[in-house]
Order: structure tokens, then sequence, then C-alpha cells
């Protein structure tokens, strides 16, 4: 017999016969994408092209815009093919992820916020890349190398920066004061939201699974290739 929680969804118009939980839950993470998308967008990518030091660099942070206003864009899109009202997706409507209240002032904290940021959206995307739901799976893999391009970006140029002690000395600061806020992106430990998008092989992990891999992988970024400091944090698994 089929275990109903991991039948396959291969269109929006076959997520109609699910059950309601199911189609709520993948509803509640389009709504997030298409609105966090968009808010990163407008506070943090847009706003860096001005911060940018040279032409080439507001090029590349040009496309890094353009490709997350895209992402909203094609979050927004599936949610109105799923039957979400477009308000819905906005942020006047579901209020954005703490990471993105950091009031961005330098080119450094934007590369930072690149490096390590987009590495923690990166495992976000990964966990739906076998998705029971085709839909948000297939978008998923459309937008995993767009963003790894954008941590590949962040980590370019924090390199970049370290070249020299001052630039070391601004990227280790924004580290500092943004890195401590990025672990509770991933939710909280024994989310009822996770217990759900596991139940229906929407997500794959639970919430401190990624955060582990998270910080993990964060430690290799900036303490092994950037030869600066993680700050220790204090991570709390349940």
């Amino acid at each position: 017999m089929t275990d109903d929680t991991q039948t396959q969804v291969p269109t929006c118009e076959d997520l109609a016969g699910r059950p309601e939980e199911y189609r709520e839950a993948i509803g509640k993470l389009v709504i997030s994408h298409a609105v966090n998308e968009l808010y990163g967008a407008q506070v943090f990518d847009e706003p860096a092209i001005a911060l940018a030091p040279t032409p080439y660099a507001k090029w590349l942070t040009c496309r890094v815009a353009m490709e997350e206003y895209g992402h909203h864009v094609r979050f927004k899109e599936l949610g109105e093919q799923m039957g979400i009202a477009a308000e819905r997706m906005t942020p006047s409507e579901k209020k954005p992820l703490s990471i993105f209240e950091f009031d961005l002032e330098s080119w450094a904290q934007f590369c930072v916020i690149k490096l390590l940021a987009d590495l923690a959206e990166i495992l976000q995307v990964e966990d739906l890349l076998h998705c029971t739901f085709h839909p948000l799976r297939n978008l998923a893999r459309m937008t995993m190398p767009e963003e790894r391009f954008h941590a590949q970006f962040g980590e370019d140029f924090c390199t970049e920066l370290c070249q020299t002690e001052e630039g070391r000395r601004d990227v280790q600061a924004a580290i500092d004061i943004y890195y401590p806020i990025l672990p509770a992106f991933f939710g909280r430990s024994k989310s009822r939201n996770n217990d759900i998008f596991r139940k229906w092989g929407i997500k794959q992990r639970t919430n401190d699974e990624m955060r582990i891999d998270y910080v993990n992988r964060a430690r290799v970024l900036v303490e092994g290739k950037l030869g600066l400091k993680l700050p220790e944090l204090e991570i709390t698994v349940n």
C-alpha cells in the first residue's frame, strides 16, 4: 500500500485533491519564499548597487538583484497558479524574516550577507529538491544555480576585501554583527510546521539538522577559506 503522505503531486491541478494540511503547508512555503525574496532584494541587493566600489562589482550586483527579484516573480507565479491571492505574497501582508532587519551600511556588509545569508538559503532550497510537490521541487532546482552564484559572489568579494588589513577588519566586523542572527533563520527546534513538512515529504530534515549543517559550512567558509573567526554561539538542539 502506498503511504499517502509520500504521494507525488505532479501539477498544481493535482494539488486540489490532496489533504488540506498538505495544501496549507505548500502554501506557507511558497508565500514565505515570495515575500522574503522580494524584501531581501529591496533592502539588500538593490541598495548594494550604489555601495559597490567598481563598475564590475556594480554589474555583478545588478545581476544578483535581478535574479533575487526574479525568484520573487517565480514563486509569486507559482502561488497564483495554486490559487493564492497576489497580495498575500507581499511584505505588507506577511512579515519578512528577521535576517532582513539588519541595516545595510557598507559594501563589506553586503558581501558578508551574500556569503552567509545566501549559504543559509542554499540549505533551505536543497531541502526542497526532492519535494513531493513537483512544481515547487522544479522551482527549487531552477533557483539553485542562481543561489549558488550569489553565495559565490559573497565568497569572491570577501576574499578580495581580505587582501588588505582594512578589508579584513571590515569583513570580520560584518561577520561579528550579522552571523549571530542567522542560525534562527532555520526555525525553532521541535517546530510543528517542520513536522508537517517532513510528514508529507515536502522537506527532508529537521530545523536543528539544517542549523548544525549550516554552522559547520559557515565555519569552513569563514575560518577555512577566509582565515577569519566565526563567532562562537550556543546552538541548542532538542
